[in-house]
């Protein structure tokens, strides 16, 4: 089914339910859906808070942060139904597992882990994680070597729980080809690793949809994100992701075509400022909305 028939079988489903026919599960599940991630949420308040207002903003979704209270995420969770389907881990930038030092790189495992265990307590199926940082100080093969290591370590916990290691494509200046990509997540022979994969964080140097179709299964939850080129050149390389959703420079008919060749049914959460209002909240859902239907 392409894109065009699915809004079409959707149209259908709302016209059954109109009826009072049954619709089957297969035929009201959505193809794409809509999540935010926690960090980007700016309206003030408690978790539960939150979560009422991403809820009401038409979200289905959170993923929150690691190292949160679990206590408190839960409570909001059952308190709300907003699903929890992917846990960011918190440490990955302060204690990266390619560091130079090993005891960053053992606390750097140790995050990871409890991200794992977080996920398990929420009912997620995976963890973004970024797989570290090439630097001055950390050479592009060393970081290739660390990150294995470490992430092995943690891939028996990640069986145990029975929640995924998905590496995500950041600006990291490591694994910056889907090519890359799609091998160091098979040299892992893991079930238990894939990728999380931002959608605009690829648009500085290169084109979303040709790692879509090159990561194909391997993908495991995808970060719903806009980046400009144009304010890139014009104001600065951070600035490019100063731009609404549907206003820069992802090519959205062609992501969701490549989404549709290789068979993805999952989540679409969004990592984008203006969330910072029930309004904003609104906005992103709204153009959340097209997005998946273009």
């Amino acid at each position: 089914m392409n894109r065009r028939q699915f809004i079409q079988a959707g149209a259908a489903t709302a016209a059954l339910v109109a009826t009072g026919l049954p619709v089957t599960a297969a035929e009201a599940a959505p193809r794409v859906k809509k999540g935010i991630m926690y960090a980007t949420i700016g309206v003030k308040g408690s978790v539960l808070h939150k979560f009422k207002a991403v809820k009401e903003a038409g979200f289905a979704g959170v993923e929150p942060m690691s190292h949160m209270d679990q206590a408190e995420v839960i409570a909001a969770r059952d308190a709300t139904g907003i699903e929890l389907p992917s846990v960011c881990c918190s440490t990955h930038w302060a204690k990266p597992v390619t560091a130079a030092d090993p005891a960053v790189r053992a606390e750097g495992v140790r995050g990871l882990e409890q991200s794992l265990r977080d996920a398990a307590k929420y009912g997620s199926t995976s963890v973004l994680f970024v797989s570290g940082v090439v630097s001055a100080n950390v050479s592009y093969a060393d970081a290739y070597k660390r990150s294995q290591e470490a992430i092995r370590q943690a891939i028996p916990l990640a069986a145990e729980l029975k929640v995924k290691i998905a590496i995500e494509n950041v600006w990291n200046q490591f694994l910056l080809s889907p090519l890359e990509a799609a091998r160091f997540v098979d040299e892992f022979e893991s079930p238990w690793v894939g990728w999380h994969f931002d959608v605009g964080n690829v648009i500085n140097y290169g084109w979303p949809e040709q790692w879509i179709s090159i990561l194909g299964k391997r993908i495991q939850k995808l970060h719903i994100k806009e980046y400009s080129r144009k304010k890139r050149d014009d104001e600065g390389l951070w600035k490019g992701f100063n731009v609404p959703f549907l206003e820069g420079d992802n090519n959205w008919p062609a992501i969701m075509k490549a989404l549709d060749e290789i068979g993805y049914h999952g989540w679409g959460i969004a990592e984008q400022g203006g969330g910072d209002s029930p309004a904003g909240l609104l906005d992103l859902s709204t153009r959340m909305d097209k997005i998946f239907a273009s």
